[in-house]
């Protein structure tokens, strides 16, 4: 894990965030999102769950409906209720903004790491569209919303064919991230590995790197799975990824525990005198006896 520490202490290393760490906070998952859909839909939410998986139900209601207005409405509303306590309460959080990634990707429409860096008063820069992309700022760290923002509803990724088109990674944020990855240490968290779109992204970053002559040069990309699967370890392992387990029953915990020791791993202190350091310097050479030019 050295190689992400110090990608993380140098400020190159690249975070990509899952709904689980959104999950913490409280926000439904997908099958309790899926039981609304239903509720609006005037379907019973057991009966409606066995019709199909949820971004096929997704899309079943946006064709009834004819718009995702209201849904993405529900949604951002709900989702962000006690957002302010929410935040500070949420350790996780905290630290992915204490931990300082420039670049940080996410596949959540909630405004929660956007809402923790302001609470911290870290400056970021929100970038879920091609539009956004020319305020990039490198300096300032880069919020990338990968599967849309509640504030563009052109550009959330809920539908089963709004998923199969971000699966083609060949739109301006695909471009951006495959960049962005190809240089950069990275960190996967939140992430449930039957997620067939992640696995997939994952599978496509082992591609770029396979059968090359600079394969070496690869730098690692390391995934949470909270709970030890070996089955899913020798896979991703095969893909040249490198997985990270909890060591306790609780998911969350474990990643709350595995950010905190990034931090103290990446933290270096510099020495005491540091700040005094320059004007000391500078005293000792105004005192050095100068030498007579040469005729």
């Amino acid at each position: 894990m050295q190689e992400l520490v110090t990608a993380i202490r140098n400020r190159s290393a690249l975070l990509f965030v899952g709904a689980g760490v959104s999950m913490n906070l409280g926000i439904p998952s997908w099958r309790e999102l899926s039981a609304h859909i239903a509720g609006k839909l005037g379907i019973d939410p057991t009966e409606f769950a066995q019709m199909g998986d949820d971004q096929t139900l997704a899309e079943f209601y946006a064709i009834q409906t004819g718009s995702f207005g209201p849904l993405r409405s529900w949604m951002d509303v709900e989702w962000h209720r006690d957002a302010a306590e929410k935040v500070r309460r949420s350790d996780i959080h905290r630290l992915i903004v204490e931990l300082g990634f420039p670049l940080i990707y996410t596949t959540n429409y909630d405004r929660y790491l956007e809402l923790a860096h302001e609470a911290a008063g870290v400056p970021f820069i929100k970038v879920s569209n091609i539009g956004e992309m020319t305020r990039v700022d490198p300096g300032v760290t880069q919020i990338v919303k990968f599967h849309g923002d509640f504030e563009d509803d052109g550009s959330i990724v809920l539908t089963e064919s709004s998923h199969f088109e971000r699966l083609a990674l060949d739109a301006p944020l695909d471009v951006k991230l495959q960049s962005d990855l190809m240089g950069r240490v990275a960190l996967f968290i939140g992430y449930s590995l039957s997620d067939v779109s992640v696995r997939y992204l994952l599978y496509r970053l082992h591609k770029l790197w396979h059968g090359s002559s600079y394969a070496n040069a690869r730098p690692k990309t390391f995934v949470y799975m909270g709970r030890p699967n070996p089955v899913q370890a020798r896979v991703l392992g095969s893909w040249g990824i490198v997985p990270l387990f909890s060591d306790g029953e609780d998911v969350g915990e474990g990643l709350c525990k595995l950010l905190a020791t990034l931090k103290r791993e990446a933290t270096v202190p510099g020495p005491a005198a540091a700040p005094d350091a320059a004007p000391k310097a500078a005293a000792r050479a105004s005192k050095r006896p100068r030498r007579k030019p040469r005729d």
